[in-house]
Order: structure tokens, then sequence, then C-alpha cells
């Protein structure tokens, strides 16, 4: 929120994916962060790639030893340890269709709300969109 972001952990996406951090801005930016651990952990999952329709800004969050030149250069670098992060990148800018951003940022509201009334009442059973 430091920046200017709501987020979401393990947000849900129409195609079936699950996105590590979903964001969304004070501008209506919406930003997808996929968090990788290692070199291993990037290589083995490609599934990042069918995130680029669900945001406007794609970025990966690597530790501070994370060759850099892996991530792709239109994507953000978010360098992240213990302590707290640095963004040394942002990712570049495609603009979602006007339908697929309303579509998302309902979800992420109905997401954020479904949360919240869970941890507020326990016996809340509402489905995650």
């Amino acid at each position: 929120m430091q920046l200017g972001y709501a987020c979401i952990t393990e947000a849900p996406l129409a195609n079936g994916r699950r996105a590590d951090l979903l964001a969304l801005g004070s501008d209506g930016v919406l930003l997808i962060v996929e968090v990788k651990s290692s070199v291993a952990d990037f290589r083995s999952d490609r599934k990042w790639s069918e995130y680029r329709d669900y945001c406007d800004r794609l970025s990966f969050a690597v530790p501070a030893e994370f060759p850099k030149t892996l991530i792709p250069d239109d994507c953000g670098l978010i360098v992240a340890d213990p302590f707290g992060a640095m963004i040394l990148r942002e990712g570049a800018l495609h603009a979602l269709v006007p339908a697929r951003r309303r579509a998302l940022t309902l979800r992420f509201a109905r997401l954020a709300a479904e949360r919240l009334t869970r941890l507020l009442d326990p016996a809340a059973r509402a489905p995650e969109s």
C-alpha cells in the first residue's frame, strides 16, 4: 500500500490460473506480481505468460541473488528480502480493454470483500470468485 496499491494474494483469474499477487492502483491500473523463489522456480513455471491478459503490468518479485537478466525486459522487477522490497524496474504498460478492466476490477472487489467477510464472520461461507 506504500505505493498506492491495494493488494490481494492468491487471486483466481478467469482463465483458471491464480496470480500470486493482484494489485489495484489508485489510478485503476491492475498489476500482477509473480513471486519466484529461485532460478529453478522461474525456469520450471512458464504459466506466468498466461497472466498478461489479466493485468496492465506484470512484474516478478525475486530474491536479491536472482540473476536479473532472466526477467523479460517488458516485465517489472522487484527484489525482496525478509525486511522489504525494492522496485528496480516497472513493467511495461499494456492497457486492458475496458470490458476486461471492469470485469477484473469487480472480481478484485468481490474477492477482497468475501475474504474480509470470512475474517470478520468465520461462519460465513462466501465462495471465492
